[in-house]
C-alpha cells in the first residue's frame, strides 16, 4: 500500500509486512488468465456454460460475495493453478464515494490482507487438528493438512488489478460481472493473458499469546461468563481489532473499579484477549479445544466482539438468550439519536427491511437475533463446544474500504468510523449488561421459547427449500428438452450444452415436524413453569439452583452431534455452521440445507434424522428443566 501519514505511515514501511494472504500455497505458476467474477459455484457455472475452462490457468477474483478462501478453495476445485483476488472499487472504492484521503473508501493501491485457510471445514491451528495446538503437541505434516489451499494465491489492489483485467480476450461478461474500472471487462482465458504468480512463505511455527483475566465468583466459581475479543490485527487494525478490543478493556476497567469496592461477581468472570484470530481463529480455537473438559462442565455463556463503528446495535447468537439481549437493547441509549438501541434498530427496519422484517418489527419492538456463523472467535465455543454464545456490535454507518489495508489506522478510523468514540462506550454499555447479568443471576436468564420459534422458522425454510429447489429443476430440465436454453450472447462463441438434473425427490420431513413439535410443547411448560416459579418467588436451595443452571446452560451442547457435519467433523452444532461455500455467512440447519442445496439428497435425509435427533436431545433437556421447577 502506498501510505504517506506520518508517524503512521512510517510504522508501515518499517513494521508492516506485504500484502499476502495468510495460508496460500508457495509456488511458481504461468498461465492464461481467466477472470471468474466473485469465484462463486454461480460464476463457474456460467463460464462452464460459455465453453470456458479454468483447468491449468491462473483466476482473477473480486472480493464480496463470500469468505475470501472460498475463492482459491473453488477455483483448485476446477482445476486452476493460482488465484489473484482484488478489490473492486464499485463495491468499497470509488464507486461508492470519495477514496481516502479525501474521503473514507479504498485508495487505489490499498490491498485487503486475510487468511484463506479453509474456514468452513474447521478453523484453528492446521497441524493439530481437534486438539490443542500446545508446545509439545504433536503435528501432522503440512501435506497432511485438509484446511491449507493447494494454490498459490495473492492479493493485490485494484489499480494493479486494471491492467490485468484490460489485457483480457474473449467474452464481453454479464452486466452483474462489471465493475467501476474504466474498461470492458471479458473472460479472458484466450490470447495475450497470460501471467506468471510466484509467491513463498515462512511456515515457521511460533507462539500465539492469548491474555486471559480471571475474577473468581463468590458464590458460583465454576459456572464461567467467558468474554473476548482478538487482538492481533494485519497492520494497524484501528477497526478490526482495535474498536472492540478497547470497549472490552473499558468494561474489564469497571469491573475492576467495583471490586476496588468490596463488589464480586457471583460467577466467574473470564475476559479473553485472543491471538491469532486473522490466520484462522487459531488463539481460541486451541484455547476451547485445549479446555474442552473444563469448559464443558463449567462455561455459562460466551460474549464476543471484534471491529465496531457507528450505526446500529446488532447482535447474534444463542436464541435462548433473545429475552435478554433484547432487554439490554431496551435500556441502552443510541448516542446519536437518543433513542435506545433497540428503537432505533427497529426503525430501521422498518424504512429499509424487507416486507417479512417489516411485518414481524410490527408486531414486537424486540430487537432481532441473528444467527452465527463464522468470522470470528465465537465459532469454537458454540460450534465445536457447545455453549451459548453472542456476538456483539455496533455498525452500518462508518463508511470505508480500510477493511485489511495499511489504511485501517487511528486517522481514518476517527473521521470516518467512530468520530468521538461514542459508539465503543455504546459497545461497553452492551456487553458489561450482558456479562453482569448473567454473572448475577440467580436463575440463569435462558428463555426457549425464542429458540422453539426460530427452529420453527428453520424448518419451514428448509422444507420450502426442497419444494423451490424442485419447481427450480423441473423449469431447466424442461428448457432443455425444448432446445429453448439460453446460448452465450456472442453466437460465434464455444457453447456447451447443460446436461440435465436430477430431479428433487419428496423428502421424508416427518421427524423433523415431529421434533418441532416436542420442542414447541417442552418450551411452552418451560416458560409456564418459569413464570410460576417467578411470581411465587420461590427461594431455591443452592444446590438446586447449581443444578438447574447446569442443566439451562448445558442445554447447548444436546444439540451437538459427535460425529459433525459432513465432510467437517470439526462443526458439530446442527442448528447453525458456516455455509461451506459461503465461509463467514450462517447455514441454519445446515446439514440438511446444504443437501438439499448440493443435490445430494441421499445426505439431506440422512441429516433430516440427525437434526430431529439433536432437537429432541434439546427438547428433552428443557423438559428437565421445567419439571425441575415445578417440583421446588
Amino acid at each position: 500500500d502506498v501510505y504517506e501519514d506520518s508517524p503512521t505511515g512510517k510504522a508501515i514501511r518499517d513494521e508492516g509486512l506485504p500484502p499476502f494472504n495468510a495460508y496460500s500455497a508457495d509456488g511458481k505458476v504461468t498461465g492464461n488468465l481467466v477472470y471468474v467474477h466473485q469465484g462463486l459455484p454461480a460464476d463457474y457455472e456460467e463460464l462452464e456454460e460459455r465453453g470456458i475452462d479454468v483447468t491449468g490457468k491462473i483466476v482473477i477474483a473480486q472480493y464480496g460475495g463470500s469468505w475470501r478462501g472460498i475463492k482459491p478453495k473453488l477455483a483448485a476445485e476446477k482445476g486452476a493453478f493460482g488465484c489473484i483476488i482484488y478489490n473492486e472499487p464499485q463495491d468499497d472504492g470509488y464507486g461508492r464515494g470519495d477514496a481516502y484521503p479525501s474521503g473514507g473508501f479504498k485508495h487505489e493501491t490499498a490491498v485487503q490482507r486475510g487468511s484463506i485457510y479453509d474456514l468452513p471445514r474447521r478453523p484453528g491451528d492446521p497441524l493439530t487438528p481437534y486438539y490443542g495446538s500446545t508446545k509439545d503437541a504433536e503435528r501432522i505434516p503440512r501435506s497432511e493438512s485438509e484446511t491449507l489451499v493447494p494454490i498459490p494465491t495473492l492479493p493485490i489492489s485494484y489499480s494493479d488489478a486494471q491492467p490485468l483485467l484490460e489485457s483480457l480476450g474473449g467474452d464481453v461478461v454479464p452486466a452483474s460481472w462489471r465493475g467501476a474500472l474504466p474498461i470492458t471487462y471479458r473472460t479472458g482465458g484466450v490470447g495475450r493473458s497470460e501471467v506468471t504468480l510466484e509467491v513463498e512463505f515462512n511456515w515457521d511455527n511460533v507462539p500465539a499469546h492469548n491474555v486471559i483475566a480471571v475474577m473468581e465468583g463468590s458464590e458460583f466459581p465454576d459456572e464461567w461468563i467467558i468474554r473476548g475479543n482478538h487482538h492481533d490485527a494485519w497492520v494497524i487494525g484501528a477497526t478490526d481489532p482495535i474498536s472492540g478490543i478497547v470497549a472490552m478493556m473499558e468494561e474489564a476497567r469497571a469491573i475492576g473499579e467495583l471490586a476496588q469496592n468490596g463488589w464480586k461477581p457471583k460467577r466467574t468472570l473470564v475476559y479473553c484477549a485472543w491471538d491469532a484470530e486473522e490466520p484462522g481463529l487459531l488463539g481460541s480455537t486451541e484455547w476451547v479445544e485445549d479446555h474442552a473438559g473444563e469448559l464443558h462442565d463449567k462455561a455459562v455463556a460466551y460474549i464476543n466482539t471484534d471491529g465496531n463503528s457507528r450505526g446500529f446495535l446488532s447482535i447474534s447468537g444463542s436464541h435462548a438468550f433473545e429475552p435478554l439481549a433484547a432487554a439490554v437493547a431496551d435500556e441502552v441509549i443510541d448516542p446519536q439519536t437518543g433513542a435506545t438501541a433497540a428503537e432505533r434498530r427497529q426503525s430501521r427496519i422498518l424504512v429499509s427491511g424487507t416486507s417479512e422484517q417489516k411485518k414481524e418489527a410490527r408486531k414486537s419492538s424486540a430487537l432481532p437475533m441473528g444467527a452465527l456463523g463464522s468470522g470470528s472467535d465465537y465459532s469454537a465455543f458454540i460450534q465445536h463446544a457447545g455453549i451459548s454464545s453472542f456476538n456483539v456490535r455496533f455498525g452500518g454507518e462508518g463508511v470505508g474500504g480500510e477493511y485489511h489495508t495499511a489504511f485501517d489506522t487511528f486517522d481514518h478510523f476517527v473521521r470516518f468510523k467512530d468520530p468521538g468514540h461514542a459508539y465503543g462506550v455504546a459497545l461497553a454499555d452492551v456487553c458489561g449488561r450482558l456479562t453482569l447479568r448473567l454473572a448475577n443471576a440467580e436463575l440463569l436468564p435462558f428463555s426457549f421459547d425464542a429458540t422453539a420459534s426460530t427452529i420453527s422458522e428453520y424448518v419451514d425454510d428448509v422444507i420450502k427449500l426442497a419444494d423451490t429447489k424442485r419447481e427450480e429443476i423441473e423449469q431447466y430440465n424442461a428448457l432443455i428438452e425444448d432446445g429453448h436454453f439460453e446460448r452465450a450472447a456472442d453466437p460465434t462463441a464455444p457453447f456447451a450444452v447443460p446436461e440435465k438434473r436430477e430431479p428433487v425427490p419428496h423428502m421424508n420431513f416427518a421427524p423433523l415436524l415431529n421434533a418441532r413439535d416436542m420442542l414447541n410443547e417442552a418450551a411452552a411448560d418451560y416458560a409456564a413453569a418459569r413464570k410460576r416459579h417467578d411470581d411465587a418467588k420461590t427461594q431455591l436451595s443452592r444446590d438446586d439452583l447449581v443444578r438447574i443452571n447446569k442443566f439451562m446452560y448445558q442445554s447447548e451442547r444436546a444439540f451437538m452431534n459427535p460425529d459433525g457435519l459432513p465432510r467437517r467433523p470439526w462443526f458439530r452444532h446442527q442448528i447453525y455452521a458456516p455455509g461451506y461455500y459461503t465461509g463467514y455467512g450462517v447455514k441454519t440447519l445446515p446439514g440438511i440445507r446444504e443437501g438439499i442445496e448440493e443435490q445430494n439428497y441421499y445426505e439431506a435425509e440422512e441429516q433430516i434424522m440427525e437434526t430431529a435427533d439433536a432437537i429432541y436431545r434439546f427438547a428433552s433437556v428443557v423438559n428437565a428443566i421445567a419439571s425441575s421447577l415445578e417440583a421446588r
